[in-house]
């Protein structure tokens, strides 16, 4: 096969599209490796922290994740993807302050910020959450 600019320009742009996606980190991108080719350090970091998380290596999870805020993730979705992840952490962990402080920094990045129906029905984050979201529903009345 004959390397042509035009080739060379079709991969290229196909490689550009799934690095700008694995920036997003959504399930299907990391399901794929995508996110492997993330442009940015960050976005690694949040793809490798939620990767520990699910793993079970919450010491890792924790500074991954940190490492990815401390880059400055560029989309907010991601950054309150870490800090709800951070929290699950610290829950598992029995840190529930710090589990309470992460899910703040979520809900003043996004008011509008949802766990999903499994994650919310957790025994262990899901009353923190729900205490912290009456808490943010309050303070913006």
């Amino acid at each position: 096969m004959q390397v042509t600019p035009r080739l060379l320009a079709a991969l290229t742009t196909g490689l550009v599209a799934l690095a700008f996606l694995g920036g997003c980190s959504s399930t299907p991108v990391r399901a794929i490796g995508a996110d492997q080719i993330a442009p940015r350090q960050a976005e690694r970091n949040l793809s490798a922290g939620i990767r520990a998380y699910e793993e079970g290596h919450y010491t890792i999870a924790a500074q991954r994740l940190q490492e990815a805020l401390d880059g400055r993730l560029a989309f907010t979705i991601d950054q309150v993807t870490a800090y709800k992840y951070l929290a699950f952490v610290h829950c598992a962990t029995g840190h529930i302050q710090e589990c309470r402080a992460e899910f703040r920094k979520a809900f003043e990045i996004d008011p509008a910020f949802e766990l999903t129906k499994a994650e919310a029905g957790h025994p262990t984050w899901g009353p923190v959450y729900r205490s912290v979201k009456s808490e943010q529903s309050a303070t913006r009345r």
